[in-house]
């Protein structure tokens, strides 16, 4: 009869050789063995594939337990992928949950259950394999350079890459729905590197940005002399794109007059400069983006029909995050590694409690609201282990009354949405920009929420 394949690596760091014997004996049917009897040969096993670690607290040489949480750290600094399980004294409780708060997988105390201690084991093992395979997805999306910042497996998501294969090697106009935050510029991007003219400019206008009365100028360009102020010829928007593509965000907050001159310049690819008599020809895609309906912004007369026509040749609807919460886990590891390059630190590894808080939150702010936590949490925490005490109060708990729980999904998102922005602006004394600076939001968009809820 065969032997058992094992189950995995195993590495057991423990200063007393009986109870080191013992638990390599009991353990070595169901995983591959290794041991060592101090910290700095446990330390060094850390340079084989060991899957887990199972570590005693107090070591050789201090026989204190900040020996084992010092290994602990090292251990997770240089084996971010493998799990660790802590042993600990009958009443040391607080180092275990130090070394939980460290990274460490799981605790249990000593005498030593065989039971449980493989059932924690097994556990550890099976949670270090999904953050491996977490990672391995990750890295597959990463490599395919038409999503490269674009993070996410979940059925949405996959619906929305196949989407953007298809649409991306061709010439159509593209309209991009979805509510703020949830990763429109990075769409058009990536259909803009996915097309003939990858090697041409990629412009972005933000609709909600454009000044009134020089919304035309920003678009088409102008004369020297057009209007006051006017001291010297500019290049437009649609000029700049020539042989690219056009990103225009925010199509849904042009005025009427701007709708109707937008019409004329897709229809034609020809329009004149403020103030000008030329007619320029511009070869550019479009691709317009909007986190309003404009389906229903047409029937109240919002928006222009013909123009809505004219954008929505190929429709791409963008999920926000509370319909693909699976996709958190990989997103909270991009962008803490992410962050972790930028400002020069160690990423951080969230707890599984950490994570399912975060998949419980309602991210009104959807992928930029998470990004920015994850940046806030990689910068400010000391731990390596990020827990839900790291989580900001109002993260951790969204009451609802029995009121709100009757109204319409929609409609209690709007009342969230405009609470926090109230308050935010009442904090910030009235400054709308030191509010947006606090909600992590840009100029635009704060400017934008505070025009939709009339703040």
């Amino acid at each position: 009869m065969s032997a058992r394949t094992p189950e995995g690596r195993l590495a057991i760091v423990e200063d007393d050789e009986a109870l080191l014997d013992q638990l390599a004996w009991s353990l070595k049917g169901t995983f591959e063995v290794a041991r060592a009897l101090d910290a700095a040969a446990g330390l060094a096993l850390a340079d084989q594939p060991f899957d887990l670690f199972l570590i005693d607290l107090r070591l050789p040489p201090s026989n204190e337990a900040d020996e084992g949480l010092r290994l602990l750290a090292a251990l997770r600094k240089k084996r971010p992928d493998a799990a660790i399980v802590v042993m600990t004294g009958e009443a040391e409780r607080k180092w275990a949950l130090r070394a939980v708060e460290l990274g460490a997988y799981d605790f249990f105390q000593k005498p030593v259950d065989k039971a449980e201690l493989l059932l924690v084991l097994r556990r550890a093992l099976e949670r270090s394999r999904i953050l491996a395979e977490n990672e391995a997805l990750k890295n597959e999306v990463l490599r395919r350079r038409s999503f490269d910042r674009i993070v996410g497996t979940s059925a949405p998501m996959r619906d929305l890459f196949a989407k953007i294969e298809k649409v991306a090697g061709t010439d159509v106009t593209v309209l991009l729905q979805g509510e703020s935050g949830t990763g429109k510029e990075l769409v058009a991007e990536a259909l803009h590197r996915g097309s003939p003219r990858s090697a041409g400019p990629f412009v972005v206008v933000n609709g909600s940005a454009l000044p009134e009365g020089l919304a035309e100028s920003e678009l088409f360009g102008h004369e020297r002399g057009a209007f006051t102020g006017a001291v010297a010829a500019r290049t437009g928007k649609f000029e700049l794109a020539h042989g690219g593509t056009l990103f225009l965000d925010e199509v849904s907050t042009l005025s009427p007059a701007i709708q109707a001159k937008l019409l004329r310049a897709l229809e034609s690819r020809r329009f004149e400069r403020v103030g000008g008599k030329k007619t320029i020809h511009a070869d550019i895609r479009l691709v317009a983006a909007s986190n309003e309906d404009l389906a229903v912004q047409v029937k109240k007369g919002a928006f222009r029909e013909d123009l809505f026509y004219r954008l929505n040749t190929v429709l791409l609807v963008l999920p926000p995050l509370r319909e693909r919460r699976e996709d958190i886990p990989l997103l909270v590891g991009f962008f803490s590694s992410r962050a972790a390059r930028r400002h020069g630190k160690a990423p951080k590894s969230f707890t599984p409690e950490a994570l399912e808080a975060l998949e419980k939150m309602p991210f009104p702010g959807n992928v930029r609201e998470l990004e920015h936590l994850v940046e806030m949490l990689t910068l400010m925490v000391d731990e390596e282990a990020v827990t839900p005490a790291h989580l900001p109060a109002a993260t951790l708990s969204t009451p609802t009354s029995s009121t709100e729980a009757e109204e319409p999904f929609a409609d209690a998102v709007a009342r969230f949405e405009k609470d926090l922005l109230v308050k935010a602006v009442a904090r910030a004394g009235g400054v709308k920009a030191r509010a947006a600076e606090a909600l992590g939001l840009d100029p635009n968009q704060m400017k934008y929420l505070c025009r939709k809820y009339r703040i």
